[in-house]
């Protein structure tokens, strides 16, 4: 965590958009690793409205922060839900396609556009769902229910 700007200049992300649950919002992780960018000059903003499984009206509300703060990465801090929020919010922010065009099918990841993700920044904080290496993200489509 002491890291993070250093991984942050790394990946050229100036202006992030940090990624979390609300619960771990609350905790001293979160205000320790922001006082770090805070203690490092880093602008960043906060999206913690992650909910568990998250939903298609979760993603457009963390675009909509993403994009009103003109933020130009990601750092997804948390459980599977935040890594998969984060990753689609980093993706899907810069395209002009519906994230449903882009479900891990065949050769559908072709139509997205690559020069539009932001990159993004995992930090796992529990084991075991390999979000934080994986190439997807796991959305809930609020209308046909389906993943």
């Amino acid at each position: 965590i002491k890291e993070l700007p250093d991984v942050l200049d790394a990946t050229g992300i100036k202006r992030p958009l940090f990624v979390t649950d609300p619960g771990l919002a609350k905790l001293p992780v979160v205000a320790s690793t922001l006082k770090i960018l805070d203690d490092a000059k880093v602008p960043y903003g906060v999206f913690s409205e992650v909910k568990p499984n998250p939903v298609d009206s979760n993603l457009t509300a963390g675009i909509a922060v993403f994009k009103k703060g003109k933020h130009d990465g990601v750092i997804a801090f948390g459980g599977g839900s935040a890594l998969d929020l984060g990753k689609l919010i980093a993706f899907q922010a810069g395209q002009t396609r519906p994230v449903w065009d882009f479900e891990d099918i065949g050769d559908w990841w072709t139509r997205a556009n690559s020069d539009a993700i932001a990159p993004i920044i995992a930090v796992p904080t529990t084991a075991g769902t390999g979000s934080e290496v994986g190439r997807a993200g796991v959305i809930t489509n609020e209308a046909t229910h389906t993943k």
